[in-house]
């Protein structure tokens, strides 16, 4: 980790420079992964080209700056239909096929000097104009796609966490689905992907108790994750092995096995904080084998594969956006198209519309400020015009 003697913010055009270098990184990863895509293509494969391609042109990016890291800043993962999260399978482990129809959930990150920018997207298999998604898969890409959307205009400077929790069950529940339960969003730091403020997403009792509340401010930076199910957002550990982990930084202990040792210094070395998967290890069972006693002290988070019930499928969208003096700034996007998805559904609310109908575009504001309309303006915080994003 570097010194904390002066943290680095999007206030300075070097470190902006970083997170926009990261993000095309990450958005050409995603569009590569999702390209190759279809019926009868291999996961692994997947999270294999889209780390591999991350790899190469984070390899090709400062150079000169030899002792700068840079890289993976989450692994590839794609998961399908009811599985929720962290699907990133290892060589040894069952691989999965991909047919059409499958709801597929892209999920990757990409980091220049610690600076992070994470992207995720859902699409169905073998979806096309002339045949679009009808049922429950377009009502809960379409629910996904619209929080990111509504997210994307309340994440900025003076508004709180909690409106965008609202939003989002809002949204949601017009499309008859939920949240996944308990779901963050994290601010984003250098070298750290779990910044403390958070977005929650459809909080128990509980949660909503003990969650911090917090105003977002110029110069920070979020990964804004949406997760939504057709079910009742409840996602539970599966069972499947855990491939994907992150050095808990806070912790240290005295690990007894060489084995055990050696495979830390290995994820110290290559990748500080930053999650890891164990298909990034030459010797992938010793890698499994390190891993254990690690985990077991805690010396290691991990990223459980999780599961919404059979039968239930789960959509995902996630963008980095930095808020900067002048508005906030999306770094990372899916690949959403509106015509291959038809659902019976939309959003009700006057309010949650005319937020989803403003512009998230910066250029656009500027533009159009003096004719913006006092009653929009009040409702979103942002004029109504037309939009970058939104469809």
């Amino acid at each position: 980790m570097s010194d904390e003697e002066q943290e680095q913010t999007i206030a300075e055009d070097l470190v902006v420079t970083k997170y926009k270098m990261g993000g095309d990184i990450a958005n050409q990863a995603l569009r590569l992964v999702v390209e190759a895509a279809k019926s009868g293509v291999s996961v692994l494969s997947l999270c294999e080209k889209g780390d591999a391609y991350i790899m190469t042109e984070t390899g090709k990016v400062f150079k000169k700056e030899k002792e700068m890291k840079k890289g993976i800043a989450f692994p590839t993962s794609v998961s399908v239909n009811n599985c929720v999260c962290h699907f990133s399978p290892l060589k040894s482990d069952p691989d999965y096929t991909l047919k059409d129809g499958d709801l597929v959930k892209i999920d990757l990150g990409v980091h220049v000097d610690g600076f992070i920018a994470n992207v995720a997207h859902s699409f169905v298999v073998g979806a096309t104009k002339e045949n679009p998604i009808t049922g429950r898969k377009a009502d809960v890409i379409k629910a996904a796609h619209l929080c990111a959307e509504a997210a994307l205009r309340l994440v900025k400077p003076g508004n709180q966490n909690t409106q965008v929790t609202e939003a989002w069950n809002k949204i949601a529940q017009s499309f008859k689905c939920s949240p996944i339960e308990g779901m963050l969003s994290h601010q984003l730091k250098q070298h750290v992907i779990d910044g403390e403020k958070t977005i929650i997403q459809n909080p128990s009792d509980q949660q909503r108790k003990d969650h911090e509340k917090a105003e977002f401010e110029v110069h920070e930076v979020y990964a804004v994750d949406v997760l939504i199910s057709t079910g009742e957002g409840k996602a539970k550990d599966g069972g499947l092995r855990t491939t994907i982990y992150k050095r808990d930084p806070s912790k240290q202990y005295g690990l007894k096995m060489k084995t055990s040792r050696m495979f830390l210094s290995e994820v110290e070395r290559r990748f500080d904080a930053m999650p890891f998967t164990l298909r990034a290890f030459e010797d992938e069972s010793k890698a499994r084998l390190g891993v254990v006693e690690c985990a077991k002290h805690e010396l290691l988070q991990l990223f459980s594969v999780l599961h919404e019930k059979e039968g239930e499928c789960v959509a995902q969208f996630k963008f980095t956006v930095l808020l900067m003096a002048n508005g906030p700034h999306r770094i990372t996007n899916g690949l959403f198209d509106p015509e291959l998805y038809k659902s019976e559904h939309e959003v009700q609310d006057p309010e949650l519309m005319t937020l989803l109908q403003s512009s998230a575009s910066r250029k656009t504001q500027k533009k159009k400020k003096k004719k913006a309309s006092k009653t929009a303006e009040n409702a979103t915080g942002q004029p109504p015009e037309d939009t970058e994003a939104a469809e």
